[in-house]
């Protein structure tokens, strides 16, 4: 059977049948899927060295929970609950530590702190995406996680109020002040 062709539906449907014996649909919906949710991962998280390790583990998730999947939603919004989820609670656990700068000069002679060039390469494919990613870094997290989660990931502003906890209103003022700081930073092409 040729998995490139069918719906992500029919995929899912033929890797609940299928279990643990054929892992062929449910990899061709990682294949699929595994750039928005690693970019996206980048995104939120502001961190190559965690995206590509956080987006793995959303897929081992998201295979582990998939009998439990009702499709009442699309399986890519399904993905992106669960990447959001979890890029949540990685910020969460990161809030108060500390980080040393790869690019402070006594770092360079550790090997550990230095990022694969082709995670990076990857990720930021074309000139639009970096500066898209550059962007995003100079935003903070209050502005950019609720900007990404409505503009990137599809959420409605209730949805996305729901996901961060926080009301209706102040949801919308951020994205509202997120999408002008980003129009601002991106225009600014000397910064």
């Amino acid at each position: 059977m040729d998995y490139k062709v069918e719906k992500d539906e029919v995929l899912v449907a033929e890797a609940k049948a299928a279990g643990q014996r054929d892992h062929r649909p449910f990899q061709e919906l990682v294949a699929r899927h595994q750039g928005g949710v690693l970019a996206n991962c980048r995104y939120l998280t502001n961190s190559a060295d965690d995206a590509q390790d956080l987006a793995q583990e959303v897929f081992v998730k998201a295979f582990f929970a998939l009998k439990g999947f009702e499709g009442r939603a699309q399986f890519k919004t399904w993905i992106q609950r669960i990447k959001v989820n979890h890029c949540m609670n990685f910020l969460r656990k990161q809030k108060g530590k500390y980080f040393v700068d790869v690019d402070d000069p006594e770092s360079q002679f550790h090997k550990e702190l230095h990022i694969d060039e082709k995670v990076t390469q990857d990720v930021d494919a074309g000139w639009k995406r970096k500066r898209i990613r550059e962007t995003l870094e100079k935003m903070p997290e209050t502005l950019r996680v609720p900007l990404i989660l409505c503009d990137l990931d599809g959420f409605s502003y209730q949805e996305a109020a729901d996901q961060l906890d926080i009301g209706l209103s102040a949801l919308k003022m951020r994205v509202k002040r997120a999408r002008e700081q980003f129009r601002e930073k991106y225009g600014d092409r000397e910064s």
